[in-house]
């Protein structure tokens, strides 16, 4: 046999520990969000609590390696070369989609990424071997691959977001409806039932789903299994009386629950998704095995077909390592978590980032004429009742995103509908079921105010379409790099090699650095607060200076390439100042504390900010877009008169930049007066423009590029002069200000 076989494997085995490491990072965000959002133990805890978990569902794994070693394909058809190239090919497209999608912040599902790049690097091999066997033809195709698990998966993706939603929004909206907000009382009464409820809901899930492959023979399991509704109301009254009893002693029953629930999905998270990260390579070290024996790499290998235990070191090494990379990798695993906590987070901070969408605005106002005629039909006192169950209150004073009752509740709920799946055998899929009951429950507590629904239905629209897009990706990537690997040779296993490691050491390097970034970074304060602002106000009004006279040189010389950077560099600094701008709550916050002049002027500031680079954005993109029609460029007039407001300009700017950047203002009335000579050369400007309108004397696409320039330049240099004045006062009304303004 020769030794690229062994090579192979070992490739395998290191790119297992690092699907181990993308993998863990990424679906770990379906056992620790509710934890974490809620602030139910500090996370050495929930760690701890987690790493049990996967430590004991590591063990209940070996059945599930089978779906690597056949379930996408029949093994039985290949040889052993072509089986190797075709478990290659899946794992370098596995681990590099999965970094692409941590890189990105996303939640997305391991299982698909799986099944899909089986699928394209099978199909690939199977192009290949069809290709090559004049005997056979394309529409055997089917004989060789499993598609019934792939439709299965993109059916599971549709049944549990729709499933798991409803399901969130109508337990949450009964739990707060009998607990609310200020659940304290209540609680005392009925919250052992309650949490019991919760505790049967998981315990029932940790039997039937995490540890269903060492129980399922078990005279007891089949027994609870046979008499299930008998056996759940047992299990309640035991939980809910020994909860009960330790809510006695002023114990905290709603972390156990809570801490119970990241327990029983960690262990159904190794138990069942381990397959994802290291089932191929087990797979292939099997089949180097069986090969290496005959020493024949042309045999089919049929010996895959048969369900073999897998090997118990090699399931407890990767369930160490799995809990090494939850431990060493806190920051990236919040990085990802902070996208499904940003979603379902109690208030309108933050979801700005996602945008808005046609969709999500038809379905906020389709709820809205809902809501109305809600009202109109419910009487008066019954809205003011429930209503009063649902108005926010921070009685747990921790400053989580949510409360424990909605951390129990996406715990419990996700438990049960993934159990009750896997009983009825329907392919859920956890990181689904996990997301949408976090999204229904956060709509059901009203976290979806008018200010963010917009925001949030398009967050959530953009993470389920990602979820489509890793099955899309995962296949297109797996054919791609399966046929490059198959027909290309040794040359080819080289390349590909080189370029995939190349690519998993600069996302792992360039993730340890923002890891680093985000643990060293301190806590923001108001002073931190006003030197951020002071230095992005300097750098963005040293861009726009250079944007500005970059664009107008451009559209004189009518270089559209320059246009087009000058474009991306105009969108970057509004984007940007308008995030700013979409995070004032939590600022303000902090300054109003101690400063409510200062707090005001902060407004002003990054509202003037952010007009002024809406100003440049729409000097930019007219430009190039009439550039890139080909329409006729600037005559010479019209480039005389625009290269005089440029000197203008720039001498206005060059005076700005320097107060700001030296704290200086003794100058700002030079300004003053710079800008009301450059708006009387604007207005002089447009009249001559108007004056060769009449006489026919320019073209009207370059007539309304000019004069959407004069405009744009006297909205953008009028905001420059009131954020200065603004940047002034916002300094000047610091206690210590003077210190700040001349470091």
């Amino acid at each position: 046999m020769s030794e690229i076989y062994t090579v192979i494997v070992v490739i395998l085995g290191i790119l297992a520990v690092s699907g181990l490491f993308v993998g863990v990072t990424n679906d770990a965000v379906n056992f620790l969000n509710s934890a974490l959002g809620s602030k139910a133990a500090s996370m050495k805890t929930i760690l701890t609590v987690a790493s049990v978990g996967i430590l004991i569902g590591v063990i209940t794994s070996s059945g599930m390696m089978e779906v690597a070693r056949s379930g996408m394909f029949n093994p039985g058809l290949f040889t052993f070369h072509e089986v190797m190239m075709l478990y290659l090919g899946v794992m370098f497209a596995n681990v590099i989609l999965l970094g692409l999608y941590n890189s990105l912040g996303l939640p997305t599902s391991t299982t698909v990424s799986l099944i899909f790049c089986l699928l394209g690097s099978a199909i690939a091999v199977s192009i290949f071997k069809i290709a090559g066997d004049p005997a056979l033809n394309i529409t055997m195709l089917g004989d060789f691959i499993n598609t019934s698990r792939a439709l299965g998966v993109v059916s599971a993706i549709l049944l549990s977001v729709v499933i798991a939603f409803t399901c969130g929004s109508i337990v949450m909206y009964v739990s707060r409806l009998i607990f609310s907000f200020r659940y304290t009382v209540p609680f005392r009464r009925y919250g052992s039932l309650w949490c019991g409820a919760s505790l049967t809901a998981i315990v029932y899930f940790a039997v039937f789903k995490g540890l269903k492959n060492i129980l399922a023979d078990e005279p007891a399991v089949q027994l609870i299994d046979n008499h299930l509704p008998t056996a759940l109301l047992i299990c309640w009254i035991v939980c809910s009386l020994m909860l009960f009893f330790i809510q006695r002693f002023k114990i905290n029953i709603l972390r156990i629950t809570i801490l119970s629930g990241v327990f029983a999905l960690a262990l159904a998270f190794a138990g069942n998704d381990l397959v994802n990260f290291i089932g191929v390579p087990v797979a292939g070290f099997d089949a180097y095995s069986v090969a290496r024996e005959t020493g024949d790499t042309s045999m089919l290998m049929v010996a895959l077909t048969e369900n073999v235990p897998a090997n118990m070191t090699i399931l407890l090494s990767a369930g160490f390592v799995m809990i090494l990379t939850l431990w060493g990798s806190k920051a990236a695993i919040l990085r990802v978590t902070k996208t499904e906590l940003s979603l379902s987070s109690q208030g309108d901070d933050g979801q700005a980032q996602y945008g808005s969408s046609p969709f999500a605005r038809t379905i906020v106002r389709a709820a809205l004429n809902v809501n109305t005629v809600l009202e109109n039909v419910v009487p008066e006192r019954i809205r003011t009742a429930i209503g009063r169950k649902f108005e926010y209150e921070d009685i747990e004073h921790s400053g989580a995103p949510y409360d424990m009752i909605r951390a129990t509740v996406n715990l419990t709920t996700s438990a049960l509908l993934i159990a009750l799946a896997t009983s009825l055998k329907l392919p859920l899929s956890t990181t689904y079921v996990c997301f949408m009951v976090a999204m229904g429950s956060s709509l059901a507590d009203r976290a979806w105010g008018r200010e963010s629904a917009v925001y949030r239905i398009s967050g959530v629209m953009t993470v389920v379409a990602g979820w489509f897009v890793t099955a899309l990706g995962g296949f297109l990537i797996a054919l791609a790099v399966g046929l490059t690997l198959i027909y290309g040779g040794i040359p080819a296993f080289v390349l590909v090699t080189v370029l995939c490691g190349w690519l998993l050491f600069r996302n792992s390097f360039s993730k340890k650095n923002r890891d680093a970034e985000e643990e060293e970074k301190p806590a923001e304060t108001n002073e931190d607060i006003i030197v951020s602002l002071r230095n992005e106000v300097c750098t963005t009004m040293e861009s726009a200076t250079k944007i500005y006279d970059r664009t107008l040189i451009a559209v004189m010389k009518e270089n559209r390439k320059v246009l087009r950077d000058m474009v991306k560099e105009a969108n970057d600094l509004f984007y940007h100042s308008r995030d700013r701008k979409y995070t004032l709550l939590p600022t303000l916050k902090k300054l109003q504390s101690s400063d409510v002049n200062t707090a005001h002027y902060y407004v002003q500031v990054v509202d003037y900010l952010n007009e002024m680079t809406k100003a440049l954005m729409h000097i930019t993109r007219p430009a190039f877009e009439h550039i890139d029609n080909n329409h006729e460029g600037l005559s010479v007039a019209q480039t005389r008169d625009l290269m005089a407001i440029n000197d203008d300009v720039e001498s206005i700017y060059r005076h700005i930049n320097r107060m700001l950047r030296d704290g200086d203002f003794s100058d700002i009335e030079m300004v003053l007066s710079l800008r009301d000579q450059l708006f009387e050369s604007i207005a002089d400007a447009i009249k001559s423009e108007l004056t060769r309108i009449n006489g026919e004397q320019s073209g009207t696409k370059a007539s309304m590029l000019y004069l959407t320039i004069l405009t744009e330049t006297k909205n953008m240099v009028l905001q420059s002069r009131n954020l200065l004045k603004s940047q002034q006062y916002f300094l000047k009304h610091r206690n210590g200000a003077t210190t700040w303004i001349k470091q």
